[in-house]
């Protein structure tokens, strides 16, 4: 028993005529009644019953029970075929935030789509850095990227890149100069991320001074629309910044505070025991992102 006689019965069944039959597989008479033939001899039973003078043929008891095992059959060697052809496929669950996929990683996931050796199938989770920690542990995602170093006791965290912080506006605001203080803008105007701990800390005591921001946001997507707005401003990590001018013009400016914020610190998070079946997958996607981020002027600062 075969493929090819079992999808010369399955034909049958659905055409009720040995002529159609081999029509539709571009094969000739004879070899569709010896594909039959040949199945009916090995299964040691009649599949169907020819009537003289009608066309069309008619399935036994034994062929109508036969059916859904053929069906089975061909879905199965299918399967087989699946695993044969992407035994050399690698699958990856990999978390991040959210400015993190938009910014940094966007770039990176679109040259994967383009590779002509298809190896990685990427399956990206977006989370807070928290979140990200709780699902590496839990072996939910294989490889996360965060901007918090928090302490768990089966994740190793290393960091990656040091980004230097930038004032975002329009190019119709005002001053225009390369290097702007903090106190020359707005607090009403900005548009607030709390990019991590410490740059809280700093915006807290800098800008803020113990006021509210009006608008707070923690997605790229919210931060990016918004300032569509000229009137106002964001203070942004260079990744942010790049991309964000790729897609609309905005003038990007240093902070020439004396004290300027600290540099957001983007981390790679593994578990200490990872899973074998997707160790091959990490260690390919890291030199991926090794690679990537060596093209980019954002601090790096992995292996």
């Amino acid at each position: 028993m075969n493929l090819a006689e079992i999808e010369t019965f399955l034909m049958i069944v659905k055409t009720k005529n040995i002529t159609k039959t081999a029509e539709n597989l571009f094969l000739s008479q004879p070899t569709v009644s010896h594909r039959l033939k040949s199945l009916e001899d090995e299964l040691d039973v009649k599949l169907i019953t020819r009537k003289k003078g009608y066309k069309q043929i008619e399935l036994t008891t034994q062929g109508e029970e036969f059916i859904p095992i053929a069906e089975r059959w061909v879905s199965i060697w299918q399967e087989m075929q699946l695993l044969k052809h992407t035994q050399d496929r690698l699958y990856l669950t990999v978390g991040c935030t959210d400015t993190m996929n938009s910014a940094i990683f966007f770039d990176l996931y679109r040259q994967i789509l383009k590779e002509k050796d298809h190896v990685i199938n990427l399956h990206i989770k977006t989370h807070y850095s928290y979140e990200l920690y709780g699902l590496l542990e839990n072996h939910e995602i294989d490889i996360g990227f965060v901007y918090h170093h928090l302490h768990f006791k089966n994740i190793v965290t290393e960091p990656i890149m040091r980004e230097k912080m930038y004032i975002l506006q329009s190019p119709r605001m005002a001053s225009q100069q390369n290097a702007i203080h903090t106190d020359d803008l707005d607090p009403q105007k900005e548009i607030f991320v709390s990019w991590e701990a410490n740059y809280q800390i700093w915006h807290d005591q800098t800008i803020s001074k113990g006021e509210w921001p009006r608008i707070q946001v923690d997605t790229f997507e919210l931060l990016f629309h918004l300032l569509s707005d000229e009137t106002l401003w964001a203070i942004v990590p260079i990744s942010v910044a790049e991309r964000i001018a790729s897609l609309r013009p905005v003038h990007i400016s240093e902070i020439a505070n004396s004290s300027p914020p600290p540099e957001r610190i983007t981390y790679k998070i593994k578990h200490k025991y990872p899973n074998e079946a997707t160790l091959k997958a990490v260690n390919a996607f890291e030199k991926k992102i090794s690679a990537y981020l060596r093209t980019k002027d954002w601090g790096f600062v992995g292996k």
